[in-house]
């Protein structure tokens, strides 16, 4: 067996300052020396409290922002604040294993606090839960709830990238939530759209399909527009599949809690998936009126205001190569 390396809460983080919105609840605490940008700089999905007309102020609204990084903390530092959140939400770029293993120490340490806690995974599909329920509670092997969930077929990651996460939460018993929705739906969206779906397909489709917020629907258009086949197909089509990608992994998350009232949960997912809230995390808080967080690493997103509540810079971290095996041959 592979031992993997645990990271040591050595992951720095900032804070930058958080989306605005109803449906998203953060909590502000005093003192310490975690730096919040002011609210409104910057990104149309924040309030501007003080509309300005005059020109001249309106330059002045519009200066630089500043953040100090030399008030970056620890990753220990702000445990207590996320040990206060119901939902706990943790991006990753996937193939980046320093992410996963940030991930898991976030896990062990939220989990050290309040044993109450379950893990909802972008990674399984909903279809399949029943094999992760068999692994975790130990009634089924690791090759088996691999097999089962056709993880080789749907995901295609390196399993191990993952596997310290799944086996702390197997040695724990940590109910692990499959948030995705099948595939076979996304494929069929993506080739005949949500109005071209039948009665039976609509059935397995989210309750709940919201493409009114202006901020994501932009944000959607910027990937789609950067896609190798942005030419061959609709972007409408485009963005019903990540809201079904996003809606259906939000009312996931949102009727565990609501059927669990007693847990609190850590969503992985990709970090797409969560920035500026508008991904998952505002439509939990939808069906679900929560306080939650949002962690993302620092790879591959920009440091705009309200991208996320924290951002951590984890230690890189190489995944240790696959074990090889020889086989002498006779000639």
């Amino acid at each position: 067996m592979v031992k993997h390396q645990t990271l040591p809460l050595l992951s720095l983080l900032t804070v930058l300052s958080v989306t605005a919105c109803n449906s998203h609840e953060s909590i502000r605490e005093g003192g310490g020396t975690i730096q919040t940008l002011p609210q409104g700089a910057g990104g149309s999905h924040l309030p501007h409290q003080h509309p300005v007309a005059e020109p001249h102020k309106a330059r002045q609204a519009a200066e630089t922002q500043v953040l100090d990084m030399t008030k970056m903390q620890e990753l220990s530092a702000i445990i207590a604040r996320l040990s206060e959140s119901r939902v706990v939400y943790v991006g990753e770029t996937h193939d980046r294993f320093g992410h996963h293993l940030n991930q898991l120490e976030i896990i062990r340490e939220l989990h050290r606090r309040n044993p109450d806690l379950a893990i909802g995974m972008e990674f399984f599909q909903q279809p399949f839960q029943s094999y992760l329920d068999s692994y975790i509670t130990r009634r089924s092997s690791e090759r088996e709830m691999l097999l089962g969930t056709e993880w080789f077929d749907r995901w295609r990651f390196d399993y191990r990238l993952y596997r310290p996460i799944m086996q702390y939460a197997r040695e724990q018993r940590i109910p692990v939530i499959a948030l995705n929705v099948a595939r076979e739906l996304t494929d069929r969206v993506s080739e005949v759209g949500i109005a071209g779906l039948s009665q039976q397909e609509r059935a397995m489709l989210p309750q709940q399909l919201d493409s009114s917020d202006a901020s994501y629907r932009q944000r959607i258009r910027a990937v789609y527009q950067g896609h190798p086949h942005a030419g061959s197909g609709s972007f409408e089509r485009f963005l019903e599949v990540q809201l079904t990608w996003d809606e259906g992994m939000a009312e996931r998350v949102a009727s565990y809690l609501k059927a669990h009232p007693e847990r609190n949960m850590v969503v992985l997912a990709g970090s797409g998936h969560l920035m500026y809230g508008n991904g998952i995390p505002h439509r939990v808080a939808r069906r679900l009126p929560i306080v939650s967080h949002i962690l993302l690493p620092a790879d591959n997103i920009e440091l705009n205001p309200g991208v996320a509540d924290f951002v951590l810079y984890p230690a890189p971290v190489e995944l240790p190569h696959a074990g090889l095996m020889g086989v002498l041959l006779d000639d």
